[in-house]
């Protein structure tokens, strides 16, 4: 009895404190403050509302409200480089709107997101909604979650005009290489051309590998590989190593020959075996540029794709039996660094899900290289408990897919190492050395969760002693060539911007979208090749404007953007030390490039439309004819050069053409009959070694070659090939 009392009278205490609680929230919602948060997107403001209570109102920006003018540079360069801000075309109405909500309220948030863009926002909030004598804080989070979002509002703070500066000097110099080396380009060029600080970097980079690619003649080299089976009959393959302790390059047929025909009847001994343990140690958590590059190689998906999917993560998804919920933290981002709280979290679902031993004994802590944001952390789930598959139902297939990935990677970056068993032996026959080795996985450790391109397949061989005897079944020699550098892709482009230091997280994936949207570079299966438009401006860059271009310079630049984001230095200083050079070669661009200026080549074609000899005119895929009579004559067709030499198949004249991407290749003028395509331009001659045609291949120095994979001829160019 005594116990139902008390049961009773704990419900009804637990009953009267909630209709207090209820009642004094009407009163303060009634006749309390109110407060206005502004975000910039409609989903981040459904994500909050959940969050605060009603005297909180919450609404978007949608983005910038304040920017320099489209139809100017907007820089004053008399007055000390004080940029021109307008506001953006078509937000009249949303900043009546704002200001109208802000006058209302008694306190303004300004919740942008946590980086230099974001505080950029944030201050152009404040003077386009005329808050300077309102009280005004600035709130960030790096998660959209109850506590984060809450804590925010205690933290609440001034805006960083350290981190306003920083993003001032980048849009400036960003608008003052766009908008006058892109007026240039139209000029001298073509329409529709565009240059910039980073854009012209990633160029560069894309057409010197283009060039290496050109100039790369394959070098011949040979292998040998033992089939062997131990005194338990197992087989397994040993190769070639060398001359005792001495290591050889097996460089032709010869020299293997030789080696082969003295070693046909040795016996094949074990002189050393080394068993051991190795560890794979786990990978970190995404940043930016990493969740770029596994989102390209693992789920195919484009860097734009791949951050507009990230965001909508973070800002919020409407999830079955919860709402709109922020299920990633902030996506921009170049720290490796995870919270205490995620650390517990993490921890507490690796112990309760697989165990205390696939919980890394030490927490492990990843080092990034260089300067990082360090307030941001690392991209990770804001609930390691919402796991993929809980979430499969709510999210679409890409969400789903880029969520996994996310959830995967931060897991395992908390877990223990994998595990493998490694043997590895040394065989002798005769005066020459084999080696063979193996592995096998003892412990998955963090491969349990992640294992895209990580888990190394098992190379296993059987156990061998030092003194066995092994049985010879056959000796394969097998001949090589050396590979050219890999053309780029999207992940090994960021890779590259992030390892030299250009660009930022937030503009690795616009400057692939440039790129690209210009016809500068076009992709074929996942590799980026650049187009004789890219190269043809790329030579521009490089010839005016080597500074712009340079890596090392960009990556200086770049460094001091992050001195002003620490105050450091002062933002306009870095601009009055980039102006006066960069005047000087615009001007010297303008006048000197009047004599390179594209004209069109009148050809021999005539237009069997007026009579009129066709142009050849310069498009996004390269040349085509154009009537010179356009607009009252406006035919058109395909242009293909004369490469001057005869189709190695059937003798006809070879055309150069182009891909629908924009890629030079050679083709038979007989086409379809004839099937004759090439990348490369053959000379008319045959190869002396194997009857295959020869052609032409590298650009600085330019070789003739078998066009033979397994034919090794090649000469030097003359004036007749």
């Amino acid at each position: 009895m005594a116990k139902q009392a008390e049961k009773e009278k704990k419900e009804t205490t637990k009953k009267t404190t909630a209709k207090a609680k209820s009642t004094e929230k009407k009163k303060s919602a009634k006749s309390g403050k109110k407060h206005l948060v502004i975000v910039e997107s409609p989903a981040k403001a459904n994500t909050i509302k959940k969050f605060l209570g009603s005297q909180y109102r919450i609404e978007a920006s949608m983005g910038h409200i304040r920017d320099l003018p489209k139809s100017q540079m907007g820089i004053d360069i008399e007055h000390d480089f004080e940029p021109k801000y307008i506001t953006i075309r078509g937000k009249g109405e949303l900043l009546t709107k704002l200001r109208k909500e802000a006058k209302n309220a008694d306190k303004v948030y300004l919740a942008t997101d946590p980086d230099r863009e974001g505080e950029a926002i944030s201050w152009h909030l404040l003077h386009a909604l005329n808050l300077e004598d309102k009280p005004i804080s600035r709130i960030t989070f790096n998660e959209i979650t109850q506590s984060a979002v809450k804590r925010s509002i205690s933290e609440a703070r001034q805006i960083d005009m350290d981190l306003v500066n920083a993003q001032q000097a980048r849009r400036v110099l960003d608008r003052m290489v766009g908008y006058t080396i892109s007026d240039l380009l139209w000029q001298k060029v073509k329409k529709g051309l565009s240059a910039g600080r980073v854009q012209s970097v990633a160029m560069r980079i894309i057409c010197d590998r283009e060039e290496e690619i050109r100039d790369f003649i394959p070098e011949e080299y040979w292998s040998i590989t033992a089939k062997l089976k131990n005194k338990e009959n197992k087989a397994f393959d040993a190769k070639f190593y060398g001359k005792g302790e001495e290591k050889i390059e097996l460089k032709n047929e010869a020299q293997v020959r030789e080696i082969l025909d003295a070693i046909q009847t040795e016996d094949f001994t074990v002189t050393e075996v080394k068993k051991g343990l190795r560890q794979k140690n786990p990978v970190a958590p995404f940043t930016t540029s990493t969740l770029q590059q596994e989102a390209s190689k693992h789920l195919n998906m484009a860097t734009q794709k791949t951050m507009m999917i990230a965001q909508q993560l973070y800002e919020g998804v409407n999830i079955q039996g919860e709402g709109t919920v922020g299920l990633v933290s902030y996506i921009r981002t170049d720290s490796f660094r995870i919270s205490d709280e995620a650390y517990e979290a993490a921890k507490s679902y690796i112990v309760d899900t697989f165990g205390q031993e696939y919980l890394n004994p030490e927490r492990v802590v990843y080092k990034s290289k260089g300067k990082t944001q360090d307030a941001h952390e690392a991209i990770r789930p804001t609930d390691v408990r919402r796991t993929p598959e809980s979430l499969k139902s709510s999210l679409g297939k890409d969400h789903y897919r880029l969520y996994k990935l996310i959830w995967e990677r931060f897991v395992a970056s908390q877990m223990s190492p994998a595990v493998y068993h490694t043997q590895n032996a040394k065989i002798k026959a005769g005066d020459y050395t084999f080696r063979a080795s193996g592995s096998s996985l003892k412990f998955k450790g963090f491969l349990e969760v992640y294992n895209r391109g990580e888990e190394e397949e098992a190379k296993l061989i059987p156990l061998l002693e030092q003194n066995d005897v092994l049985k010879q079944e056959q000796l394969l020699p097998e001949q090589h060539f050396t590979q050219p550098p890999a053309r780029f892709t999207d992940a090994s482009l960021i890779k590259t911007l992030e390892e030299i230091g250009v660009g930022r997280p937030s503009t690795y994936a616009p400057t692939l979208t440039t790129i690209q949207a210009r016809n500068y570079v076009t992709k074929e299966a996942k590799v980026l090749y650049p187009t004789e438009l890219g190269e043809t401006v790329n030579e521009i860059m490089k010839n005016y404007f080597s500074d712009i271009v340079d890596i090392d310079f960009t990556a200086r630049m770049e460094q001091r953007l992050d001195n002003v984001e620490e105050g450091k230095e002062e933002w306009k200083q870095i601009v009055r030390d980039f102006y006066p050079g960069f005047r000087h070669a615009v001007d010297d661009a303008k006048e000197k490039l009047a004599k390179v200026e594209i004209k069109d080549e009148v050809s021999d074609v005539i237009c069997e439309k007026c009579g009129r000899n066709m142009v050849i005119k310069y498009g996004r895929y390269g040349k085509f004819l154009a009537c010179p009579g356009f607009p009252e004559c406006q035919n058109a067709k395909p242009f293909f050069e004369d490469a001057g030499t005869t189709c190695p198949e059937c003798g006809g004249k070879v055309l150069i053409k182009k891909t629908k991407r924009g890629r030079t290749y050679y083709g038979c003028e007989n086409n379809p009959t004839c099937g004759f395509m090439s990348w490369n331009k053959p000379t008319g001659e045959k190869c002396p070694v194997c009857g295959s045609y020869l052609e032409e291949k590298g650009k600085k120095n330019p070789k003739v070659v078998c066009s033979n994979p397994k034919c090794a001829y090649q000469k030097e160019k003359t004036e007749k090939a």
